[in-house]
């Protein structure tokens, strides 16, 4: 047992004390500052904050009334601080703090280690928790993933919300997957990027947009347009131009669900197209090279294992266009593939596989209409704990909500609360079965809660690094 873990132990009554020595405000050497709370904070907090040895600024708030958990969040030092989750959980005795992206990036080792720097300031600053949780959003939930795989004497649980649980390297090469279909079935004689991706990534977004755009008012361009977001397991399901959910399509309604494949690809504020070309391009410039490849990947299998209802989808589309779907998968079989640089893998490695090495809890929560953090890769995740033999340390959930990390704060707050339950009792307990994170989720807001029983389809680009 390290020594972290033994610190854990202590009474919460000595962190009390802590959080009243933040009270008078008082800078402190090491890029460390107490002191007044930024504009919008909860009432009844107070702050610390300052700066990490790699220049990543980090805050934490802390209410007079601490339960004694603290919740590590990648994000929180760049949101607001009227934030409405923060102020749910610090009304309920939690303190909550992080870092910011700023300096880190998709540099995701270096960000998995400043969640346990800043845990070290806060402990420093305030006292030593009772528990510390890592969580967070988006690339937040990523990291928070990889805070427990590699930081287990640190923190005591994970609580990782819609990140990309696939792996760095696997849900890159899935990425890569899609936007190839795309191009080689509908964009060959076209200068739109699939590596390689320019520094204007704006320009390449707006014009695979607009290709994509064109390609959906044509009977072929669905028909491909479908293939491609099938073989990339992405949602059926979407949101407008203004962010909106669209209604989730019925089992059968064939358009509908077409429709949503192309809102997941290129609608809504966030199109998974648009990550395509910008997040690739941060890590192609910090990897060197690009990390990606689709040696010895067969897409007939690939859509073969698709879920029911897109490969029913993808035959009516075809059927309309008048196209021959096995002539097209000849087609991609036949395309000339796309190498990785392997020093660009192994950097991609490092941030981070799951190998399903869990010595802490982890819950993870996922929207099903997410198209950045695509439900398949969290049952990549939850395969690797369980292939590791630590199954019992993990619990999935899902929300039946379009969009990426579409959660309203009383959800976020329901899955917390049922982690703290199992820090609390050592066991997991009805709370983190939908209908225990609705019924904590009512609690915390008006609106009922969206967790809902689903079972993701196989990730179809695992990547566990052996």
């Amino acid at each position: 047992m390290s020594s972290g873990r033994v610190r854990r132990t202590i009474a919460v009554s000595v962190a009390v004390v802590g959080v009243a020595a933040l009270a008078a405000p008082s800078a402190e050497a090491g890029g460390r500052d107490t002191g007044p709370c930024p504009a919008g904070s909860p009432s009844g907090v107070t702050c610390t904050g300052g700066e990490l040895a790699d220049g990543t600024p980090y805050r934490f708030a802390v209410p007079n009334r601490w339960n004694g958990v603290v919740v590590v969040d990648l994000d929180f030092a760049s949101r607001a601080a009227d934030e409405p989750l923060t102020g749910e959980l610090t009304d309920r005795g939690y303190a909550v703090g992080g870092t910011t992206r700023t300096v880190t990036g998709w540099n995701i080792a270096a960000a998995i280690d400043n969640q346990a720097a800043a845990l070290e300031r806060f402990e420093d600053a305030v006292g030593t928790p009772r528990w510390a949780v890592a969580s967070g959003r988006s690339m937040g939930g990523f990291v928070s993933a990889g805070t427990a795989q590699v930081h287990p004497d640190v923190f005591d649980a994970a609580v990782p919300f819609c990140g990309g649980l696939g792996g760095a390297v696997g849900q890159w090469n899935q990425k890569l997957d899609t936007v190839f279909t795309l191009k080689s079935l509908l964009f060959a004689d076209r200068s739109l990027p699939v590596t390689g991706v320019p520094a204007d990534t704006e320009r390449a977004t707006r014009d695979w947009v607009a290709a994509l755009t064109e390609a959906q008012a044509t009977p072929r361009g669905r028909a491909r347009i479908a293939l491609a977001a099938a073989v990339g397991q992405l949602p059926g399901w979407g949101q407008d131009a203004d962010g909106d959910a669209t209604p989730r399509p019925r089992p059968g309604d064939a358009d509908a669900i077409q429709e949503g494949m192309f809102l997941a690809l290129a609608g809504g504020r966030q199109p998974y197209i648009g990550q395509a070309m910008s997040s690739r391009r941060s890590i192609e410039t910090l990897a060197g090279g690009n990390p990606s490849w689709n040696t010895g990947i067969d897409y007939a299998q690939q859509y073969a294992a698709a879920e029911p209802e897109q490969r029913r989808t993808v035959r009516e589309m075809y059927a309309r266009a008048g196209l021959d779907l096995d002539a097209d998968l000849r087609t991609l079989a036949e395309e000339p593939r796309i190498t990785a640089d392997p020093d660009a893998v192994r950097y991609l490695e490092k941030g981070i596989v799951f190998d399903g090495d869990l010595r802490i809890p982890v819950l993870t929560v996922n929207p099903v209409g997410d198209q950045i953090s695509t439900v398949a890769q969290q049952q990549s995740y939850g395969f690797a704990v369980r292939r590791a033999g630590n199954g019992a340390l993990l619990r999935q959930s899902y929300l039946s909500t379009v969009g990426h990390c579409t959660f309203t704060p009383g959800e976020q707050v329901a899955a917390i609360t049922a982690m703290t339950e199992r820090l609390r009792t050592g066991r997991w307990s009805a709370s983190t079965t939908p209908q225990g994170l609705n019924r904590l989720t009512g609690a915390a807001q008006d609106a009922p809660g969206r967790y809902v029983h689903y079972r993701p389809a196989v990730f179809n680009r695992p990547y566990f690094g052996d």
